[in-house]
């Protein structure tokens, strides 16, 4: 007898209906699994077998042959050890097929017969849904997260046990519910930028950078505060719709980063990664895919600390993702597509000693050193970064006077309302300024005539490239959103180049 249940495989984010076909028949006792499943799949026998018996049902003593079709596509991971279990138990008797044929099933077994959560349990049931299939079973530790999609049904089990007697009309299971107005309920960051003593034009430079969503770099010598002001990035960030929450979840649950205690992503992601991470580590991949940090600051801030020491693959790779909001890892029968919307954040010694025009140490580098270390940074990627500002070094009078400028709250105010322009003028698809194409930006960033004459001086002075030129129009115009002007004049202008200015001194 053939039984068929239905499982997920997922291709990145995306998911396809995998029909898991079981056929016991006579003939020696054996167990096999076909259909391009890798090495945690085909020990699923001994999973399987062992819970099944453990559960106090018959495993039988017969040739078993396991199909996940369509047997073209990889299966990974332990996510079909229930949909087999069900299956099997299905072709023997156990359990009624056609009841059994309703239902999504995801889960991990254990040698006892309970059920273990699985990654990457919310894009499964995403999947799902889109292909029409509404009723789902999870285990209990996956529950919550399944249940943030709208209109599918999670049943959350324990065992195996539960599960069969569930399937006959046994027992009930309730569906698992989740509140998501509590989970994505307002945040108060740790974090605020009134702990910054001084470093006025950086804090203004942040700003901008968060109201329009612009990449910013920073240059300064150890200790002048760079990652003090980059961590503080976020708190004035505007908050994250349950949309966005949504898809940053995904990635988290894909990638098993999903803490038990937080089902929802709901804060904007702040990564960190070292210099030393690997370009595989940056832009995802692996012997089996993952998202990396790029795809883990979706949504949020990616802090790269000692930009220049990141291996040059990796920062190269930045190039796509930084002007795309995607990065696709190709494979030899497939490409994978991960979202990567960020804010990128870099921070870097303007010398090798990191004291080059240190009022307060000598530098030790000679100019070869200097042009050498920002050698390593590309032209290409540094014009996608709109923004690049000087730390210097805060005197002790700021440092040990009392605490001004404004809170975190404060400034994200403004930001909320210069993003709420930014709606409202750009297409349902955009969110911000820095996600403007060059014909976008001719739409919709109105210079003035001194602007255009400015703008056409820096041009020609600063060598300007002509992705730098728009990038310059763009940081303009959101300079003129946080000044709630229609148009772009000459001082947002004058701004938006003195952020570009580096580019000369430096690079």
């Amino acid at each position: 007898m053939v039984a068929i249940v239905k499982s997920i495989a997922l291709d990145g984010l995306e998911g396809q209906i995998i029909q898991v076909e079981v056929d016991v028949t006579k003939g020696l006792p054996c167990f096999e699994i076909v259909g391009l499943p890798d090495a945690s799949v085909r020990e699923a026998k001994e999973r399987v077998r062992t819970a099944i018996k453990n559960s106090g049902f018959e495993f039988p003593v017969k040739r078993i042959t396991v199909n996940l079709a369509p047997a073209d596509i990889k299966k990974e991971g332990p996510v079909y050890d229930l949909p087999i279990a069900t299956a099997i138990l299905a072709a023997t008797g156990q359990l009624n097929p056609d009841l059994c044929s309703k239902y999504v099933f995801l889960g991990e077994l254990s040698l006892n017969g309970s059920l273990r959560g699985v990654a990457g349990v919310l894009p499964s049931v995403i999947a799902a849904c889109s292909h029409t299939h509404t009723e789902v079973i999870v285990s209990a530790d996956n529950a919550v997260e399944a249940a943030l999609v709208d209109g599918v049904t999670v049943y959350p089990v324990t065992n195996l046990t539960d599960l069969v007697h569930f399937i006959r009309g046994e027992t009930e299971i309730i569906p698992a519910r989740v509140n998501t107005e509590d989970l994505i309920k307002k945040n108060s960051d740790d974090l605020n930028l009134v702990d910054v003593q001084g470093h006025t034009a950086a804090k203004r430079a942040l700003e901008v950078a968060a109201a329009g969503g612009h990449n910013i770099i920073m240059i300064g010598s150890p200790g002048s505060g760079k990652t003090m002001l980059a961590r503080r990035l976020p708190s004035i960030l505007p908050d994250l719709t349950f949309a966005e929450a949504l898809e940053i979840t995904k990635i988290y649950s894909l990638a098993g980063l999903l803490k038990p205690d937080q089902p929802l992503i709901s804060k904007r992601p702040f990564r960190a990664p070292h210099h030393t991470a690997s370009t595989a580590a940056l832009v995802g991949g692996g012997r089996i895919p993952r998202p990396g940090e790029i795809s883990l600051a979706h949504h949020g801030v990616l802090f790269m600390d000692e930009l220049p020491e990141f291996q040059k693959d990796a920062l190269e790779a930045l190039r796509q993702p930084l002007e795309d909001g995607i990065i696709t890892i190709a494979r030899i029968n497939a490409a994978l597509t991960y979202p990567s919307r960020l804010m990128l954040v870099g921070a870097l010694n303007p010398c090798p000693c990191g004291y080059h025009g240190d009022p307060m140490r000598e530098c030790s580098c000679t100019p070869h050193q200097i042009q050498r270390y920002f050698s390593r940074l590309s032209g290409p990627l540094l014009d996608r970064i709109d923004i690049h500002i000087d730390v210097p070094r805060v005197s002790y009078n700021e440092l040990s006077g009392p605490k001004q400028g404004e809170p975190s709250a404060e400034i994200k105010i403004r930001v909320e309302n210069a993003r709420k322009k930014q709606h409202a003028r750009l297409s349902s698809t955009l969110t911000c300024n820095a996600q403007m194409n060059p014909q976008e930006t001719r739409r919709f960033c109105k210079l003035t005539k001194e602007a255009r004459s400015l703008l056409h001086s820096a041009f020609d002075s600063l060598h300007l490239s002509a992705r730098a030129h728009d990038r310059i129009i763009r940081v303009a115009r959101t300079i003129a959103d946080l000044a709630d002007s229609e148009l772009v004049e000459a001082s947002h202008i004058a701004e938006a180049i003195q952020y570009r200015s580096l580019d000369r001194t430096y690079f």
